[in-house]
């Protein structure tokens, strides 16, 4: 029928397989009118998806290799509506307020993605805002630093960001462990964890940034909780529920 609007046509775009195939179920449980016409692992491809396939709707991994998300989205403008999905609630909030469509955070919440298609629908008559701005905005994230300088008692120690175990918030300060050492820096986890995970780190828990290499394994206990091993060190860490996503395919 003529009246009859098209159907809306839908990318998804996550370097991660087993959450861009949890996103791609759950809309077609949550959106059955729309289509999924491709799906990409890299910015690269999503970009080749945007311009060949031109979608209504465009779900874009902040952090993808190739190019991330905030680079695809910089060719949308006036042509595609994007969703941005990540693990941090700072780039959602900042993606929202600078006319992102909306944000969809990892691990996925089906009554937040819910919430997401509502606006999704309501939108998609409208047309597609520029996000260069908050492209802009949300990629001038610090460097990871090559070393830190970190405190123990009257010593500063000048710490290789490669030596170092994992990351601890206490208080007031960070505690950072390596193998031979234990030092403190004032910088809040929080403001580390982003620019750490450029140099291999993840964030595990909201008091736990660990370095990748180092994980030896994760292992649920009698109650369901998720902790991790390290390689060559002692401690055990907890992973929280948010975080839990990284996991899903050990």
């Amino acid at each position: 029928m003529s009246g009859e609007m098209p159907r809306p046509r839908v990318l998804i775009a996550d370097d991660e397989p087993l959450l861009r195939a949890e996103l791609s179920e759950a809309l077609r449980r949550l959106w059955p009118e729309a289509d999924i016409i491709g799906e990409a692992g890299d910015g690269i491809e999503a970009l080749r998806l945007l311009r060949v396939d031109e979608p209504d709707v465009a779900f874009l991994d902040i952090r993808m290799p190739g190019l991330n998300g905030l680079e695809v989205a910089r060719t949308c403008a006036g042509r595609t509506h994007v969703v941005f999905v990540t693990a941090y609630h700072e780039h959602a909030v900042a993606a929202f307020d600078e006319g992102a469509l909306d944000y969809v955070l990892k691990p996925f919440d089906a009554l937040r993605l819910d919430r997401c298609l509502s606006r999704v629908r309501e939108r998609l008559r409208t047309v597609p805002p520029d996000l260069s701005r908050l492209a802009q905005r949300l990629d001038a994230r610090p460097v990871a630093p090559s070393w830190l300088q970190a405190s123990a008692g009257n010593t500063i120690h000048f710490i290789d960001l490669a030596d170092v175990v994992y990351f601890t918030a206490e208080a007031k300060y960070v505690r950072v462990v390596t193998d031979t050492l234990e030092a403190h820096i004032r910088t809040p986890l929080r403001e580390l964890a982003e620019s750490l995970e450029q140099a291999g780190f993840w964030q595990v828990h909201r008091a736990h940034v660990v370095a990748v290499k180092r994980i030896a394994s994760a292992t649920r206990d009698g109650d369901g909780a998720l902790w991790l091993s390290l390689r060559g060190h002692p401690v055990k860490l907890p992973v929280s529920q948010r975080f839990q996503f990284r996991f899903k395919g050990m």
